[in-house]
């Protein structure tokens, strides 16, 4: 397992629609354990191929911080959505940057694991975003494209202290 290093904006790989898994051997099992790996030293909570400069439909995302579970996923579809939520996102291709985007409250995805076997799995709050997220990496789709508005540097320091309360802009509607 090796940590690589994760793609910023501005590089084109983030641009380009990932090609979908069809070879489940030693360099795919080497990939995810490398992802996860680089998940787990960046202190995020999903990593795309893509943000390692592997143009691959490959996913990892944390399920539980506290457990330290992570779901593999390989080649990842979302079969079904319900409610809603805004609320903050961040990406660690776009570091120190926050915006506040609405996702799906719930969201069921099927994939498969690094050995092609295929799985559901379903998400909800913080785990549906970071599903929406990530899929939307697989296809060229940074989340500052979908964001309703950036915070402002000053909006961060002060949300990082507890002097901003952004309640009236973040809701769940399951």
């Amino acid at each position: 397992m090796a940590l690589r290093e994760i793609v910023e904006k501005g590089d084109d790989v983030l641009n380009k629609k990932c090609r979908e898994v069809v070879k489940f051997d030693d360099r795919l099992s080497d990939l995810i354990d490398d992802m996860i790996e680089t998940l787990k030293d960046s202190g995020g909570v999903g990593l795309a191929a893509p943000q390692v400069g592997v143009l691959r439909r490959v996913v990892v995302v944390e399920t539980d911080h506290e457990k330290g579970e992570i779901l593999e996923l390989v080649n990842p579809e979302i079969l079904e959505t319900s409610g809603k939520q805004v609320g903050l996102e961040g990406c660690l291709s776009l570091p120190g940057k926050w915006g506040i985007v609405s996702r799906p409250f719930k969201v069921k995805i099927k994939a498969q694991n690094r050995k092609g076997e295929k799985f559901t799995a379903e998400g909800t709050a913080l785990i549906a975003r970071a599903f929406c997220h990530e899929l939307d990496h697989l296809d060229g789709i940074l989340y500052d494209t979908r964001v309703e508005r950036m915070l402002f540097p000053e909006e961060i320091e002060k949300l990082n202290s507890g002097e901003l309360d952004l309640s009236d802009e973040i809701y769940t509607e399951e």
